[in-house]
């Protein structure tokens, strides 16, 4: 799809967890700077649902469609339900959740990435 982008996430998704399990370790709640990163780790979500639609439309390939933008949904949905979580649970747990949100969607990028490069696309 575009290599480009999977690069750009996963490297947002790594400087994430490095953020936020260091606020684990210093026993701190997710502030704003946190919020921050995973607002702009959504944007590019969002753009990568966007660009992914057009791309399957666009190709030949025989990609599965409805795995395809089922994981593009998902994907793009898990920061948000994590961010939600962690903000009414203002404590370690809260921000742990937004480290499992945050490996869920690397996660579900390497399989996006699989789905898409299993077609040959």
């Amino acid at each position: 799809m575009y290599e480009w982008l999977y690069g750009v996430i996963l490297a947002i998704c790594l400087l994430a967890v490095l953020y936020f399990v260091s606020l684990l370790v210093r026993d701190l709640p997710a502030g704003d700077p946190a919020f921050v990163i995973v607002g702009v780790l959504e944007l590019l979500l969002v753009v990568q649902l966007v660009l992914g639609g057009v791309a399957l439309a666009r190709t030949d390939a025989d990609v599965a469609g409805v795995l395809f933008v089922s994981y593009l949904v998902g994907v793009a949905v898990a920061p948000v339900i994590g961010a939600f979580w962690s903000l009414a649970e203002r404590s370690r747990a809260g921000t742990l959740v937004l480290v499992l949100s945050v490996v869920t969607v690397a996660a579900l990028e390497v399989r996006l990435d699989a789905i898409w490069g299993a077609a040959g696309a």
